[in-house]
């Protein structure tokens, strides 16, 4: 762990529960998110978005949009359905392999998943162990049940999908995805020829998915029912070790984490591919994600890295397997925001054998089914990590707020008429309602103005507009910088233009 990120977390413990209860408590009452169906006593593992909350996260989706999307002019989004039928799964290999173990307390029926209460309890990594193996584990270290120390069952394994029935006489059995990954998989052939058979096609999904996760918690970061953003790139995979804009990016500096190693360290591009042997193809995916994080998402550096998983904890068909990892501060530890994964044709082969139709292609001379390289993100688990890192706790202002980048906040400016006379508040309303045209705003003329400062800030609002006697006279109105509350006096109109220097976050400069 970098050393700044020690001393920020001191007092570990009570500091991961206070920023975490004090984040959720927050979301609740300015209408982030909340335990879903709240009303009838709610159900772990379901949330819903408030009105902000979903301003943010379509945000989030469509910042993920235009840089993933803008990397090629033969990358698309599409939408499918979240049911499928279980062929699709039995060819991924869901069927057989997406489980999870589980034990159960012999006195109070509680039910955990083994292999994480095995990592709190010792401290111990042992994702992807066998039953019998995180069984002994458990007896050696007499890790008993949380809620009230009896005796926990053996490890068994549960498939982690949730099976319906579908039509008046169920009797076809269908799945909820899983993943999005698979729904695009079933789209290749057709997307392929549609698009004119050129390689390498992306297809992207933002789009839920559905687990039956045994014990979900931490709020957003582990859900039963929650919503990825996914792009699958297919390729020729004697071309991996080519990208045709290799040169943009060979000398970019990746943050890696390599199996084996206590601290992540710093290789360019250029060493990712000489040095690790990473292919040329692979590596630039991974720069444009880390961009991503870094550059649009805005994540601190030192709290951000790529962590190469070994074969024992990648899924089997993974050749190259990179988590991305964001340090939050709710919980004192790196949390997994997604991965880049080089699938190989496993998937399009196991389709191909289940269905019986073709995803072989002849492409430039070449007869191969082609291989995936998936950038697959947890866009709950962004959200969450975006308001971890840019939570600002109850400093000299008397209240908490929240940094948002200018890009992603879901106001982008508030309007404050401070007095009801004058003609004020019609002149604050007619502008507040010209700048909505190219971003949402919030008219707020009720409480004092520390209170209305309060709102805004708590909801990340970069810019505050307070309209006031002066206006009358000169028509220029009070601008207040939510980060430092520098405050300039500006003409109204001027306004379009400054607020696109807000989103850049230059207006104060």
């Amino acid at each position: 762990m970098p050393e700044d990120i020690k001393k920020a977390a001191g007092n570990a413990q009570s500091a991961k529960v206070d920023v975490s209860e004090k984040i959720t408590e927050l979301a609740k009452r300015r209408g982030f998110f909340y335990i879903s169906n709240e009303i009838y006593g709610g159900a772990s593992g379901f949330y819903d978005y408030g009105t902000t909350g979903t301003l943010l996260k379509r945000n989030i989706e469509n910042a993920w949009r235009r840089h993933f999307l803008g990397l090629s002019d033969n990358f698309f989004e599409i939408e499918a359905a979240d049911i499928a039928p279980k062929d699709v799964f039995v060819a991924s290999g869901h069927i057989k392999n997406f489980v999870d173990p589980v034990v159960k307390c012999d006195s109070c029926s509680a039910v955990y998943r083994a292999d994480h209460l095995i990592g709190e309890r010792i401290g111990k990594n042992v994702e992807g162990m066998g039953s019998e193996d995180l069984t002994k584990i458990m007896r050696d270290n007499k890790v008993s049940c949380p809620k009230c120390g009896g005796k926990l069952s053996d490890a068994r394994i549960l498939n982690m999908m949730f099976p319906i029935k579908v039509g008046q006489a169920e009797t076809a059995e269908m799945y909820l995805r899983p993943e999005t990954a698979q729904s695009v998989y079933v789209n290749f052939l057709k997307q392929y020829n549609i698009l004119r058979n050129r390689l390498p096609m992306g297809l992207a999904i933002v789009g839920r998915a559905f687990r039956n996760e045994i014990s979900p918690r931490q709020a957003l970061i582990r859900q039963r029912e929650f919503t990825q953003a996914e792009l699958q790139i297919f390729f020729n995979p004697a071309k991996v070790d080519e990208h045709e804009r290799w040169d943009e990016v060979k000398g970019y500096v990746l943050k890696l984490l390599l199996v084996g190693e206590g601290e992540a360290k710093q290789f360019s591009c250029e060493k990712a591919n000489t040095e690790l042997k990473i292919p040329k193809f692979y590596v630039y995916h991974m720069a444009k994600v880390q961009q991503f994080f870094l550059e649009v998402i805005k994540f601190p550096q030192e709290n951000f890295r790529l962590r190469e998983l070994s074969k024992e904890e990648r899924a089997f068909y993974n050749k190259i397997h990179f988590d991305v990892e964001v340090y939050l501060k709710s919980f004192n530890e790196y949390r997994e925001m997604g991965g880049v994964h080089y699938r190989t044709d496993h998937d399009l082969s196991g389709h191909q054998e289940v269905s019986k139709k073709s995803n072989t292609i002849f492409h430039e001379g070449e007869r191969f089914i082609p291989h995936i390289l998936e950038l697959s993100f947890g866009v709950d688990r962004i959200f969450y990590g975006v308001m971890d890192s840019f939570y600002r706790g109850d400093t000299d202002r008397g209240w908490e707020w929240f940094a948002f980048p200018p890009k992603l906040a879901p106001f982008a400016f508030a309007v404050f008429p401070l007095a009801n006379k004058q003609g004020i508040p019609e002149l604050a309303e007619q502008t507040y309602k010209s700048l909505q045209s190219d971003s949402k705003g919030i008219y707020d003329d009720s409480g004092s103005i520390g209170k209305r400062y309060a709102r805004a800030d708590e909801v990340g609002v970069p810019a505050v507009m307070t309209f006031d006697h002066q206006t009358m006279e000169d028509r220029t109105v009070t601008i207040r910088n939510r980060d430092t509350g520098k405050q300039i006096r500006v003409a109204i109109d001027a306004l379009p233009g400054l607020m696109k220097k807000v989103m850049e976050g230059t207006a104060f400069d």
